[in-house]
C-alpha cells in the first residue's frame, strides 16, 4: 500500500488527504498548527465563501495560467458542487456567484472535512512541523522523529495570515528539491498611503469608484466599498485592487489610487447642482453645501487639501469646477501594503512551469506534488482561491491514486 505524506492541513491538503484515503492509501497529514483549517474558519467572515459559480481562469493571476485552466476544466464549479454534496455538504449561491455552505457557517465545512478524513482513516498529526524532506522522502520532524513515505504532497500554504499559521515552510521544502520560488507578495490586503489625508478621514466608509494607477497608467478600475483609515485605504474595492497594486509595489513601480467620491454624477451636472444650492441658500458656507453630498470629515479634508476656507460663501463656477474635479479625481500615493500578517492570500510562490499541470507532480522529483497556495497562483476575492485549492488537491489525489 502506498504511504502518502501530506504537509499542511488547509483546504488543498484536506481534500487531497480525503481522496487518497478514500481510495485505500495509507495517508498521514502533518499540520504544524494546533488545529487544521484555521483559514477556512475565518473565511467569508466566518461563513466560508467556498467557491464561485462563475469560475474563469482570467480571475486568477500568476506566471503561467495553464495550471488554472486545467483545474477549472476538470474540477470546475459543477464538479466542486457535486464533490461537496458527496460529503453531505450542500452549497447555496449568493451575489456575484459566491457560494457558501447551506448552514452559512464555516465550521460546518471544516467539520465535514475532518469527519471525512477520520472516516476514511487519514492519520492527522496536529502541532507537528516537518523540518525537512530528504531526497528519499524521509520526513524529518521538528522533534527529530523520521518517517519514510512513497509520495509527498506539499500543501503548506503561503506567508499570508501568519497569525493563522501562514509561513514559508512550503517554499523552503520545494526549494530543497530544486524548485524556483517567485517572490511572494501580499494579496487581498489593505493599502498604506504616504498621504496625510486618509488619516484625516479615518473611519469614513462609502461607495466610490476606485482606479489603480501604476506608473501613471490606469491598470484597474471598479466600484465598491472604500474605507479611509489611519494608515491609508481599506474596504472591499481596495482589497480587489490590492493584488495588482501589491505586485507593482514589489517591482518598485509608482502606485496611486485615484478615487471618485461621487461616481453617479457627471462633472457638469454636479457643478451645476452645487452652484444651485449655493445660489438658493446664500447664507450657506461652502462646508455646508458640500456636506449635503458627503460626510463632514471628507468635506473638511478636501477643503484643507484644496486650501479653501470652509466658512467661505463665495462659490463661483470656476471654484466649484475645481472642487468637483478633485472630488472625482483624488489621488493618493500608495507606498506599501499592510503586509502578509493582514493579507488573506499571497501572490508569487513555486513556479507552476515546474509542475505537471494535470497532476501537480513536480518536474524536479517524481513522487513529489505541490498544491494550493504554495504555487504561484492567486485568485480574486469571492471564492476563487478556495476553488483552486480544492481543485488542485483533488486532481493531485487522482494522480497519486493512478486515475
Amino acid at each position: 500500500m502506498k504511504k502518502v505524506a501530506i504537509i499542511g492541513g488547509g483546504a488543498s491538503g484536506l481534500v487531497c488527504a480525503i481522496e487518497c484515503a478514500r481510495a485505500g492509501l495509507d495517508v498521514t497529514l502533518f499540520e504544524q498548527n494546533e488545529k487544521c483549517g484555521k483559514k477556512i474558519l475565518v473565511s467569508g467572515n466566518g461563513k466560508c465563501n467556498i467557491t464561485n459559480k462563475f469560475l474563469h481562469f482570467e480571475d486568477f493571476e500568476g506566471e503561467n495560467k495553464r495550471v488554472v485552466e486545467t483545474v477549472l476544466e476538470r474540477f470546475g464549479f459543477k464538479e466542486q458542487q457535486n464533490y461537496f454534496a458527496s460529503l453531505g455538504l450542500l452549497l447555496t449561491s449568493k451575489e456575484e456567484g459566491r457560494c457558501y455552505p447551506y448552514s452559512m457557517e464555516a465550521k460546518s465545512v471544516l467539520d465535514v472535512l475532518l469527519s471525512a478524513s477520520k472516516q476514511y482513516g487519514v492519520k492527522i498529526k496536529i502541532g507537528v512541523k516537518v523540518e525537512k524532506v530528504q531526497k528519499d522522502f524521509t520526513l524529518v520532524l521538528e522533534n527529530g522523529e523520521k518517517n519514510k513515505f512513497d509520495k509527498v504532497v506539499i500543501a503548506a500554504g503561503s506567508k499570508a495570515a501568519s497569525h493563522l499559521g501562514g509561513s514559508e515552510s512550503g517554499y523552503e521544502i520545494a526549494k530543497s528539491f530544486g524548485h524556483t520560488v517567485n517572490q511572494p507578495y501580499p494579496s487581498l490586503v489593505q493599502l498604506c498611503s504616504s498621504s496625510r489625508y486618509p488619516k484625516m478621514m479615518s473611519g469614513v466608509k462609502l461607495e466610490a469608484e476606485v482606479t489603480l494607477l501604476v506608473n501613471g497608467l490606469k491598470e484597474q478600475h471598479l466600484k465598491g466599498d472604500l474605507l479611509f483609515t489611519d494608515y491609508g485605504l481599506s474596504g472591499l474595492a481596495v482589497l480587489d485592487l490590492s493584488q495588482k497594486a501589491s505586485w507593482a509595489l514589489s517591482q518598485h513601480y509608482a502606485v496611486d489610487i485615484q478615487i471618485n467620491l461621487l461616481p453617479e454624477w457627471n462633472q457638469t451636472h454636479l457643478a451645476s447642482h452645487i452652484v444651485a444650492i449655493a445660489k438658493n441658500n446664500p447664507g450657506y458656507t461652502i462646508e455646508t453645501v458640500l456636506h449635503t453630498l458627503l460626510p463632514l470629515k471628507v468635506v473638511r479634508t478636501l477643503l484643507v487639501f484644496l486650501d479653501i476656507d470652509p466658512q467661505s460663501r463665495r462659490m463661483d463656477m470656476k471654484l466649484v469646477k475645481r472642487i468637483v474635479f478633485r472630488l472625482q479625481h483624488w489621488n493618493f500615493a500608495i507606498n506599501d501594503t499592510k503586509g502578509f500578517r493582514y493579507a488573506e492570500v499571497s501572490g508569487g510562490g513555486v513556479k507552476t512551469e515546474e509542475i505537471e499541470p494535470r497532476t501537480f507532480e513536480s518536474k524536479k522529483r517524481k513522487g513529489l506534488y505541490l498544491v494550493g497556495e504554495v504555487l504561484d497562483v492567486v485568485g480574486r476575492r469571492g471564492g476563487y482561491n478556495f476553488a483552486f485549492a480544492w481543485g488542485s488537491g483533488y486532481l493531485c489525489a487522482q494522480a497519486i491514486i493512478g486515475k
